[in-house]
């Protein structure tokens, strides 16, 4: 049985000035492959400037690898830098919310417009959509007409969940979604994203630098040095016997 996404020798270099007239490529990813099965939760963790932004980047289609290939349900959907503008089955959650969220915009048209430009809904059609992702996420029917000032951090955090949800994706990145929460919300939301994912059978990507909530709630752990993958596998497996100097460093932090 295949992988729901199955990441292949995913490479990312970036043209850095080295001169007045000379620039270099600097390598941020080499050669990046794992697995992600449906309903299962992947952490990738890694010190500050070890590419997990930028992989989580490139996992949502927010920007293109130079090389390598990410296949979701058996479908090339990126292949060496050219993504398949149809697929929007992988969506991503970003650490600000509300700079994520356009402050003109109410959150019943933002979600409107995601559902214009990427579905054949009728209006009708549309309006009922939003409100059962609405409530999904616990937000009600009247929270459609709020802007997103008009939100705590931890609701901002239910719209960008929503706004995520609202086209059925299989696979959702979490780039440090859950880092600017207080604990009461942190855990209130992580109990929300366990409940759709039981309900769903949705899968997340989850990148943060909190230790606890990896082993809480990830089944598959991949720890990044300077690029590259220096330790893979389950959670659980990785957190009892650490084989890398580099995650044994992150885990006694």
């Amino acid at each position: 049985m295949q992988p729901l996404l199955k990441v292949q020798a995913l490479s990312k270099s970036f043209n850095l000035r080295a001169g007045l007239f000379s620039r270099k490529r600097f390598e941020v990813l080499k050669n990046i492959s794992f697995c992600l099965e449906q309903g299962e939760t992947l952490a990738i963790i890694g010190e500050t400037g070890s590419g997990k932004s930028t992989l989580a980047k490139l996992l949502a289609g927010a920007d293109s690898a130079d090389a390598g290939q990410i296949l979701l349900d058996g479908n090339i959907i990126e292949n060496k830098g050219v993504r398949d503008q149809q697929c929007r089955h992988i969506r991503m959650i970003f650490q600000d919310s509300e700079a994520s969220l356009n402050p003109g915009l109410t959150i019943g048209d933002m979600l409107d417009d995601c559902l214009q430009y990427n579905t054949s809904l009728n209006k009708v059609n549309r309006a009922e959509k939003i409100t059962a992702t609405l409530s999904k996420v616990g937000l009600l029917n009247d929270h459609q007409y709020y802007y997103p000032h008009m939100f705590s951090g931890g609701q901002l955090q239910r719209v960008a969940l929503a706004r995520a949800l609202i086209l059925d994706p299989k696979v959702v990145v979490l780039d440090e979604a859950l880092s600017s929460l207080d604990p009461s919300v942190r855990a209130q939301t992580v109990n929300l994203l366990l409940k759709l994912q039981q309900d769903t059978g949705l899968s997340y990507i989850l990148i943060t630098h909190h230790l606890s909530l990896v082993r809480h709630i990830s089944d598959q752990l991949v720890v990044l040095d300077h690029g590259e993958i220096v330790e893979y596998g389950r959670t659980e497996d990785i957190f009892q016997k650490p084989q890398s100097k580099v995650t044994q460093k992150l885990l006694s932090c």
